[in-house]
Parts: structure tokens; sequence; C-alpha cells
């Protein structure tokens, strides 16, 4: 998949999320990808029918989705619109923080590949099943897609680490090796391994790995009602022919849900579920991730949020009492004798703003290397500095062309020549010294060859967030699109001549092709030569003959053989049944 300018006129996809959107190159799909999710549909449509939650069946229509080939995204889009929504195509597995923000804006991320045919109960690699299939049909339920927005607006402030990226980056590689057909069981087993390291490096569980769990419980693996009567609405279920009927057995364990319990328990992707939690209705998602959002960094703010920020490599803002933003790379603090953060320096390119609006002046060329400044208040006095008046201003000495000297609380020192001062809504948010050095205890924070120094106002850091507050004009997100990529699909002369097979089967049954005997046996025929083992295209064509008079004998002789395919391979043996149970055989 490569990265292009995609048709956006019905999706206005923000410019710091572009660089994770792909083309969904429709042509690429083979015949056995449309019969893949056809399979997948079929079963789907029958039994989630009378499992899923009722927003289900009707879902899939209002967001054109057909049973019967891949969908189109821009087709899929047309539908969505009507209810606020769209959707974008990605390439497989992208950081969470990244899926929540492109919730927040009503966007649908749509990982466009599709499961190979051996893993057609289940893949770990997301795929289009999952998320078009799995995640738009629910969606129809206004107090679910208002869930997925506030969690999407949440989730996308969480804060992560560095722990938590490289277990992406892990889990990333295992599905996508998981999904190469040309993968050893070797390569697949060091992936595995790999995992299983990056997750016990992560020490300390972040908001952002909270969250993923809770979005794992609730989106993809949640169920609705109660306990002895649930209905399915997570789109891992959903999109799981093997999970979906699974799920509601005995031996899989029922919980109420429960915020606390989501966040503490962790899962494995490519294992199925022991246990899931069953929520009364949606309002109690949306109740809960407003009361996880109380006790993140966002709203908590001060110094514990600060060295959070520290240890998220990406870019995070921290909110100064006096309402300026402050959005780069958090690299260094300065602390007192109490533990307390009075000196913060960003890395890298850095910017300013107020209530989510760049300061003109203060963007990423002019912070290009990073921007510091002190926390806290001035010695002896009892108002913050962001509550000056013009005349205490005067007072202090703080005037535009004078020298001044700042004390403050902590000790930290700022001696310059003012240049300026700024206030935005009423509160003095920077004011800017040439001659300008900072000291703290023994060390020199800025030198005046440096130039002018920027000095951000507040008596204390009020929210840490994840991502910049002008996230349009900052242009970049907390995360870079992984170069992990898989690799494109090669096929044989063999795999060509059956993707000619299952097309000739298709257009058969959609009648763009007249049924014919003789054509038939010659398929027949090659299938038993020189495909003996593939049970889906056999069941296609008995499909159509189930319909067809006089076909008795050529009925018996694809039942034969999928019963023989059946009783060879325990791992398709289900599937195969499935397809029989749906033809009524």
């Amino acid at each position: 998949m490569s990265r292009v300018e995609p048709d956006f006129s019905l999706v206005q996809v923000p410019i710091h999320l572009k660089e994770f959107v792909v083309e969904q190159d429709y042509e690429q799909y083979t015949p056995i990808d449309h019969a893949v999710w056809r399979y997948v549909m079929r079963q789907n449509h029958h039994y989630l029918g009378q499992t899923a939650h009722s927003a289900y069946l009707e879902g899939l229509r209002l967001s054109g989705i057909s049973v019967e080939r891949i969908p189109n995204i821009r087709e899929m889009n047309e539908c969505l619109a009507k209810i606020g929504w769209g959707a974008v195509t990605i390439d497989g597995f992208i950081p969470a923080v990244a899926f929540f923000d492109f919730q927040a804006h009503r966007i649908l991320p749509i990982a466009c590949d599709i499961r190979q045919y051996d893993h057609i109960a289940y893949t770990p690699a997301p795929d289009i099943i999952h998320e078009a299939a799995g995640h738009a049909p629910i969606i129809l339920d206004e107090t679910y897609r208002s869930y997925l927005k506030i969690f999407g607006e949440i989730g996308s402030r969480a804060l992560s680490s560095k722990e938590d990226y490289e277990l992406y980056e892990a889990i990333r590689y295992l599905s996508i090796v998981k999904e190469d057909p040309e993968s050893t069981e070797e390569v697949i087993r060091q992936a595995e391994e790999e995992l299983e390291r990056k997750a016990k490096a992560v020490q300390n569980v972040s908001e952002a790995n909270e969250l993923a769990r809770l979005y794992w419980w609730t989106v993809e693996y949640g169920l609705i009602g109660d306990c002895e009567n649930p209905r399915i609405y997570g789109a891992g279920l959903l999109s799981s022919v093997g999970e979906s009927i699974s799920c509601l057995q005995d031996d899989v364990k029922k919980i109420p849900f429960s915020l606390q319990a989501c966040i503490e328990t962790d899962y494995d992707i490519t294992k199925p579920q022991p246990q899931l939690f069953v929520c009364r209705d949606f309002q109690e998602l949306i109740d809960a991730i407003l009361e996880y959002s109380k006790r993140m960094a966002l709203n908590v703010g001060g110094t514990e949020s600060l060295i959070k920020a520290r240890n998220m490599p990406q870019t995070t803002t921290a909110v100064y009492s006096s309402g300026l933003q402050v959005s780069g790379i958090l690299a260094e603090l300065e602390f007192d004798s109490q533990g307390e953060a009075v000196y913060l320096k960003t890395t890298g390119p850095s910017a300013l703003a107020v209530g989510n609006k760049e300061l003109p002046g203060h963007d990423k060329q002019y912070h290009a290397e990073g921007f510091g400044s002190p926390i806290g208040r001035l010695a002896g006095e009892s108002t913050p500095l962001e509550c000056f008046t013009d005349e205490q201003l005067q007072e202090k000495g703080i005037v535009p062309g004078k020298r001044s000297i700042l004390s403050f609380e902590s000790g930290l020192q700022v001696a310059g020549v003012v240049r300026y001062i700024l206030r935005e809504g009423g509160r003095l948010v920077l004011i800017g010294f040439d001659e300008c050095t900072v000291t703290y205890q023994d060390k020199t924070l800025f030198q005046a060859e440096w130039g002018t120094f920027d000095m951000a106002v507040g008596e204390r850091i009020v929210s840490v967030f994840a991502g910049a507050a002008d996230r349009e004009a900052f242009a970049t997100g907390t995360h870079k699109p992984s170069v992990i990529s898989a690799r494109q699909s090669s096929y044989s002369p063999e795999q060509i001549r059956l993707h000619q097979l299952y097309q000739q089967v298709r257009n058969i049954r959609e009648k763009q092709q007249a049924f014919d005997r003789d054509t038939l046996l010659t398929i027949l025929d090659e299938l038993d030569a020189d495909y003996p083992e593939d049970w889906l295209i056999r069941l296609e064509l008995l499909e159509i003959l189930y319909r067809q008079a006089g076909t008795e004998h050529e009925q018996s002789r694809l039942h034969s053989v999928l019963e023989k395919l059946k009783d060879a391979n325990p791992n398709q043996k289900q599937l195969i049944m499935n397809g029989l149970q749906l033809l009524g055989l």
C-alpha cells in the first residue's frame, strides 16, 4: 500500500493524521479475497442476526457494506456521511493514540488488507473484515458512536511511553509475519518471542496502555445486556467466524463491566479471550471513559504529569495556569527540594498556543531547537504573575526596554531586558527578554548569547496531554507511521490460475456467465487434479449446484470431497461444517 493523497472530498482528514492514510487499491483484491469476504459475511449475517446487537444487520446495509464483495471505502463514505461519519484506509496496525484521534474526528480508520484464506476464521492482524464489517455497523446506534467520539477525544490525549511504542512495533510486526504466506515457522516464533520480551519490558502501565485495554474490552471484544444472555457489539467478535460463536459459550467467563477491571486486565491478540465484559448499555461506557479522564494528566496536571510526559519521547503539551500551551518533546525538568518541577525544557521543534490556537510568531520554525521556561510564583508575591496588572508590572520594574530581575520562590532567577509583554484573554502569558540569563542553583539554563528568551508565565502546570495544542498548525501527531510494512503479494502461475477459477465461479453465480454442465465438469476435474485441498471454492460450487436441478451427481461428488477435507484437517472442520449448514446440508 502506498501513501498517497487520496480523495478527501467526503472525509476531512486532519493534517497531522494524513500520513497514516493509504490508498485502497481496489484492483489488488483477488477473487479469492472476495470469496473469503463473502464466506465470513454470509456466516456472520446468518449467525449474528440472532446474537449481535440489534443495530448490526441494519448497520451493515446503512454503512454501504455488501455480503457479496469487499467494500469500496469511497462508497462506504457516501453512506457514513449521512450520520456525520466517514472512513479512511490505513496500513494495518497504527499506534493506539493515532487510532483514537481518527475517531475523535468521526473517522473510522480501516485496514485495507484482507486476511489469508488460511486465516479465514480469525487473524491477529487488523483487516478490512474486522475494520469495516466489525466496527462500522454498530455506529448506527447514536449512543455508541457518541462513545467512540468521546473515547477518541480523550484517548488521543493519553500519555504513552517509549516501551508502549516498542510494544506496538512488536505487535505490528507479528501481525504482518502471521499474514505473510512466505513466513516460516521460525520467523513467526521469533516474532512471538520478541513480542513477549517487549511486553515484559513494560514496567509501568501508561494512560495510553490502560485506555487501549478499555478499548479492547469494549469496542473490540465487548458484550452488552446481561451476563446470562448478552449480545455482541465488539468488532473483534463481529469479524471472527469462530469467536463470535465460541464467545457466548459457558467456558468464556462473562463479567459485569467495570472500568477498573477493564484497565487492569491485559489481553493477548493472538489467542481467543478467556473472559469478556458485559456492559448494561452504551451510556455506561460513556460514563466510564469520562470517569477515567478525571485521573489523566490531561485533567490533573502538576509535576507527576510532567514526569509522565518526559517518559514519552513524542510530542506532548504542557498547559500553564495562565492558559499558555507549550507543545514539543519534553526532554528536561528541574526540581526544587520538595520534588516539584520548577523549570521545563522541550527539545526539537516546539510551538506555543493559547486555547489550542498557535500564537503568531511562536511556531515550530521559531522554536526549532526547543523551548524552556520556569514554573511558579515570584518570590514574596501573593498574586500569580499571570494575574499582574500593568501597575503591578511597573512596580516590579517589568517594563519593555528596562532591565529586570525576576526571582522565583524556587530560587530560579531570570535577568534581562524586557522586550515585550503578551497578554491573552486578560492574562499574562509571555514575557520576552533580551540579553537574558536564567539560573537555578548552580546551573545556567539560558545564556544571553542564545538570543531572545521567551518566558512562559504561570504558577503551575494545570494540564499535560499527548500531541500538540494546535494540531493542524503543528502538522504532525504524537507518533509517526511504522517503518515496518507488509510484503507486496506475488503469485505463482498455479495461484493465478486458481484466482481465475474463483472468478469463473463468481461469474456463474452472478449470472455473468451462463451455467454450463460441461464447464462445471471441467472445473471440478481441474480442482481434483491441481487443487485437491481447496474447500472454499468447492463450497461456492456446491451452493450454485444446490439451486440447479439435475446436478445431483455433481453435488454428491462435491459433498463427498468436502466431507473428506473436513475429516482430514481439524482447523477447517468447523468452517466446512458451517458452510454446509448454511446450505441446509
